[in-house]
């Protein structure tokens, strides 16, 4: 895979070594079992994928490229670059401007923008309705365009699907950027309708089968459906694509439930005709590191730490997974731990900031699960992990710990 030409700040003396040992044991990502840093007076599981994906590292590259090419400019990101503060903050602090803000409200107006200001397309891609404001104005919505290319994907397997005249379902969270932009593009070549989870599924499915009145559809899914999509003629044949953050494994739940519904519909022998299989649009990074979690979930552990930007939607679905089974703190940063007694962290489902006392496991030699979001750096990772095993005593020395992993993998 590409290797790309991010800050070395970002870059850890520890986890991505730790990585780095892994990878050249396990190539082919045959083995997802966690990484076990045993420091004596505490174990540390790693999971085996996490931190920055092929698309975050792309998004960095570019935006550092279009300052350097471009001193002397105004430069803009069209919103934030990926959901991570400290990253948005570099990019703040070397001179980079906000357009919006992440719902796609308007910071700063695009009539003050010229054809010769730089705007940097995010990684979660825009819409085609504002690409076309920009170029409008003269703005090349190209040349810094840090689209991920594996959301590209899902917009060319949407052209394909409307191509075959399907409509689209599209699993996601109809206010996060990549599915604005997915919904956009979607509904350029297809009737599109936006479904959150499986719950919002069968309300759909009910609509599919006639056991909901289709005059109810509008208001049922207000704001969520493409114009051109009649409930009365569109849904005979139906594709599922998604925001590539999602729970993959719920994606493919949705889109099993789905063609069920399909077959019920018009019958096992005809289903082809009627459902399209869109295994292919779920992102490896997504899938690996839910994939590691799961494997971490398999462990006996004290607590969990995800470390993250608190509007990750792929960071989110990591808590989700972990907070099944074990304690599961959400921070930003190692600067959330306070001290020994003391821990500040997201609750994600009230959207509200937490203090927790205690935190820290009652026994000797607890195990503590570690792992972060697509978004988040590995040096964060790096100081979340000397910050906790500081309040230890008679740790061993990292070199040590590596020497370790060395012969143990």
């Amino acid at each position: 895979m590409k290797k790309f030409d991010i800050p070395a700040h970002y870059r850890s003396e520890l986890i991505s070594k730790v990585k780095e040992i892994r990878k050249q044991k396990d190539p082919r990502k045959k083995d997802f079992s966690p990484t076990i840093l045993d420091f004596g007076a505490v174990r540390f599981l790693i999971a085996r994928h996490f931190g920055f994906c092929y698309g975050v590292e792309n998004a960095i590259e570019i935006s550092y490229k279009a300052i350097e090419e471009n001193q002397g400019k105004r430069i803009y990101l069209l919103s934030q670059m990926i959901h991570n503060p400290i990253v948005n903050a570099d990019l703040e602090g070397l001179g980079i401007q906000f357009l919006q803000d992440t719902l796609g409200n308007q910071l700063i107006p695009f009539d003050v923008l010229t054809k010769d200001d730089v705007v940097i397309i995010p990684a979660f891609g825009t819409t085609l309705e504002l690409e076309e404001k920009l170029s409008k104005i003269g703005v090349d919505v190209q040349k810094y365009n840090t689209t991920c290319p594996f959301v590209e994907k899902v917009w060319k397997r949407s052209a394909k699907l409307g191509a075959e005249d399907h409509s689209i379902i599209i699993h996601g969270k109809n206010k996060h950027e990549e599915t604005r932009a997915t919904f956009s593009h979607s509904s350029k070549n297809a009737p599109s309708v936006v479904v959150k989870d499986l719950k919002e599924t069968k309300v759909l499915a009910d609509f599919i089968l006639g056991k909901r009145d289709l005059s109810e559809f509008a208001a049922t899914f207000e704001g969520k459906f493409s114009p051109n999509f009649d409930p009365n003629i569109h849904f005979e044949k139906l594709g599922v694509i998604n925001q590539t953050t999602m729970l993959a494994t719920e994606t493919q739940e949705i889109a099993d439930y789905v063609k069920q519904v399909m077959v019920e519909k018009y019958g096992e022998a005809n289903i082809k005709d009627h459902f399209a299989d869109t295994r292919d649009t779920l992102c490896y990074a997504t899938n690996d590191n839910q994939s590691a979690t799961l494997s971490l979930m398999e462990q006996d552990a004290d607590m969990a730490v995800v470390v993250g930007g608190y509007n990750s939607s792929n960071t989110s679905h990591l808590v989700e997974l972990l907070e099944q089974k074990f304690p599961t703190f959400y921070i930003s940063s190692a600067e959330e731990i306070k001290s020994e007694t003391e821990i500040h962290h997201f609750n994600m489902h009230n959207k509200q900031m937490e203090t927790t006392h205690d935190f820290f496991p009652k026994k000797d030699k607890p195990t503590i699960i570690l792992t972060s979001g697509a978004s988040c750096p590995d040096a964060m990772v790096d100081k979340v992990l000397y910050t906790l095993l500081s309040k230890y005593n008679n740790t061993k020395e990292v070199a040590d710990v590596l020497e370790e992993i060395e012969n143990a993998y």
